[in-house]
């Protein structure tokens, strides 16, 4: 059982880090809940309480499908459709 130290401090059990997804240097609330409390991990935030992933929202708008630039990342891309592989695999179902 977790006991408070005489600075305030108390340790969070493993288990329960995990299941709440707490890693060293995140923030947590305390949310007041009827006459309890209940412990949640804090969103990311900036200094100024905005959220630091807004800026990249959307910018991979592009016309390509998600395929197509899973593809692009991986080093695949341009690929020939129709090329040698194609041809050992009707070999191989024959």
């Amino acid at each position: 059982m977790p006991r408070v130290t005489t600075k305030g401090q108390v340790t969070i059990p493993k288990e329960i880090r995990d299941a709440l997804g707490i890693e060293p240097g995140d923030e947590i609330t305390f949310e007041e809940v009827d006459s309890d409390y209940k412990i949640r991990k804090k969103e990311p935030t900036t200094a100024d309480g905005e959220d630091p992933f807004e800026k990249y929202r959307g910018s991979a708008d592009s016309t390509q499908t998600m395929p197509e630039r899973m593809r692009r990342l991986r080093g695949e891309y341009p690929r020939n459709v129709g090329d040698e592989n194609d041809d050992e695999n009707s070999r191989s179902n024959a």
